[in-house]
């Protein structure tokens, strides 16, 4: 039978069939063993098939279906390529902070990058409006601009005074969403105010993973009242941007991939070219320096930070 992957804990599965039973599965020795060199051949979000073990109440998954997109970040196992955090999503939430911890522009782009180049339409959310200063509005009404300037929709929040949490509410209804960022974002407490139900397994999620105790980052997906799933993922500490070739590093950032056909070399970098139409951008104004500088990092193999 037919099942989707709702829970991973590195070696056991949670799998829900469309009558919503859930049955705790394994998975077979050959999955590993097929060349897939990340740390989990199944994440959450996978469709698979499975069979019961003779006798017993959990099952084996014996088939992953293809997947329509997956989103993905390097391991912190030095053994293994890379990690999948979910799969078969419909959108994607970074939770943004600017203050306790802030979170960096590079962080952020480095997601969105990621996210691009695996055909996920992306969101940020900037939490924790109650702790904002006059100055700090300011901060956050550039962040804002720099994304939504490029289309990417940004949502205000505060998830302990329950502000804007209606707004997000409604962009959950029938979609499969993810919900991602560093540790100490509140990602915990906005996953509480929009799945009340939840308060209690999202506190231990949280309270383990700012401890720093994780090594590796395990999804868990819940159902939205009215239809549709949240994928809840344990704070993530550094996201490195993973097979992307240099030359098609560009095609994910919309402002560039917008301006990549007037440069004069089809082959062009987009860092000393004569004929750039991307630094032309740059120098006049249209592409924020930020965005650039990640470009640049990620290009250049510096990728990893916080």
């Amino acid at each position: 039978m037919q099942g989707l992957v709702t829970k991973s804990t590195g070696s056991w599965y949670q799998v829900q069939t469309p009558e919503g039973e859930v049955i705790d599965c394994r998975i077979k020795g050959k999955f590993r063993i097929k060349g897939i060199t990340t740390t989990n051949p199944i994440a959450v979000g996978d469709r698979v098939d499975i069979e019961m073990e003779p006798g017993q109440d959990n099952g084996v998954i014996t088939k992953l279906h293809d997947r329509k997109n997956y989103i993905i970040r390097k391991s912190i196992n030095l053994s293994k390529q890379a990690q999948i955090i979910a799969a078969n999503l419909d959108q994607a939430f970074l939770v943004v902070t600017l203050a306790s911890p802030r979170t960096s522009l590079g962080f952020i782009d480095r997601f969105l990058v990621t996210a691009e180049a695996y055909d996920i339409p992306a969101r940020l959310v900037f939490n924790k409006l109650d702790l904002f200063s006059e100055e700090g509005l300011e901060i956050l009404a550039e962040y804002k601009a720099i994304y939504e300037n490029i289309g990417y929709p940004c949502f205000d929040v505060s998830a302990l005074k329950h502000w804007g949490i209606d707004v997000l509410k409604n962009e959950l209804a029938d979609k499969v969403s993810l919900f991602s960022g560093h540790s100490g974002v509140g990602k915990s407490s906005l996953m509480n105010a929009l799945l009340p139900e939840l308060e209690l397994r999202t506190n231990e999620i949280s309270e383990w993973s700012d401890k720093g105790m994780h090594t590796t980052t395990f999804a868990e997906m819940f159902n939205v009242p009215g239809g549709g799933f949240i994928i809840d993922t344990p704070g993530i500490r550094e996201l490195g941007v993973i097979d992307i070739e240099q030359q098609e590093l560009g095609h994910f950032f919309p402002e560039m991939r917008e301006r990549m056909h007037d440069c004069r070399f089809n082959n062009c970098r987009h860092i000393n070219e004569p004929g750039c139409a991307v630094l032309k951008a740059l120098e006049e104004g249209e592409i924020e320096p930020s965005r650039y500088d990640s470009y640049l990092s990620i290009y250049h193999g510096n990728d990893t930070r916080a």
